[in-house]
């Protein structure tokens, strides 16, 4: 049994803590919610009122926070220095690669090993227990961060130092966001020309535009049972968290001088699908925007 501190239970944090304590450990879970301290208390996990509590005798802390600002906040304010320095830290949050290197030095200077581990998988995998982890960390630390890991993951992959990580999330989700506008451009088409999409699924999913916006997650229902598509379009990765992921790869482009056109187009696209109140949507539902039909969407 290993003592982990678990801070961050939303939607993806509730399911990684309760597999964390399927897994046998002892499971400290802190979130500002009280709706998802209930929920992480019925999955097995060991509640409490602070970050500091969660934190006093953890062997590892993992954090799933919104953003960089209170990565960097909980870190800095709450977590370096209250826990024991032999902890290892893992910070599973979706941020920009300075504000992670910069955890990740004022962690390294208090003697603490920390990695910047953000997932791929949703909610779904979060539940399951078999999200991707890309791991940016020292390559000593490699062997405590895997095992760590391990209860939540169906991979893990160390993508080189310190950053590396969140560098390898940003760019994965904006081939994402992109491949799944693809998709759903060509469906929209499809349809126009008097293809079934069920049809064109078929044949997309065995010819050269097969991809994963295709064969694991088809937006329109019915050929991939599993997809959001199937359920209105609801409990997938958000249309709001896609958007903030591509202003992410934007935000990096520019620092860094890569040229990503289609990145920005794909952001100005869910930008405008997330203005017009779609934001809780799946973001594969960007479909009904192409087609004109909109109006099928319950906000």
């Amino acid at each position: 049994m290993t003592r982990i501190a678990f801070i961050g239970l939303g939607n993806m944090g509730g399911g990684m803590a309760a597999n964390q304590a399927k897994a046998g450990h002892d499971v400290a879970a802190f979130d500002l919610s009280p709706a998802a301290l209930e929920r992480a208390a019925e999955a097995g996990c060991r509640t409490v009122s602070s970050v500091a509590e969660a934190v006093k005798d953890a062997e590892v802390v993992i954090t799933m926070l919104p953003a960089g600002p209170h990565v960097l906040s909980v870190y800095s304010e709450q977590i370096i220095g209250a826990a024991p320095s032999s902890a290892l830290l893992l910070d599973c949050s979706t941020i920009d690669v300075e504000t992670a290197r910069k955890v990740a030095a004022l962690a390294k200077e208090a003697g603490y090993a920390f990695a910047d581990a953000p997932v791929s998988g949703g909610t779904a995998a979060a539940d399951a227990g078999t999200l991707a982890f890309m791991v940016g960390c020292d390559e000593a630390d490699f062997a405590r961060v895997e095992p760590a890991l391990d209860p939540m993951s169906r991979i893990t992959i160390r993508a080189g130092d310190h950053g590396a990580g969140q560098a390898a999330k940003i760019c994965n989700n904006m081939l994402l966001g992109i491949s799944m506008i693809g998709t759903c451009e060509a469906i929209a088409l499809a349809e126009k020309l008097g293809l079934e999409p069920e049809r064109f699924f078929e044949i997309a999913s065995k010819s050269s535009g097969q991809c994963w916006s295709v064969t694991s997650y088809y937006p329109w229902a019915g050929p991939v049972p599993t997809a959001p598509s199937n359920r209105d379009y609801e409990g997938g990765f958000a249309t709001a968290m896609m958007l903030k992921d591509l202003k992410l790869a934007q935000d990096a482009a520019a620092k860094a001088g890569a040229t990503t056109p289609l990145g920005a187009q794909a952001e100005a696209l869910y930008a405008l699908f997330n203005g017009l109140g779609y934001g809780g949507k799946d973001f594969s539902a960007m479909v009904q925007m192409l087609r004109g039909r909109i109006d099928t969407l319950a906000q």
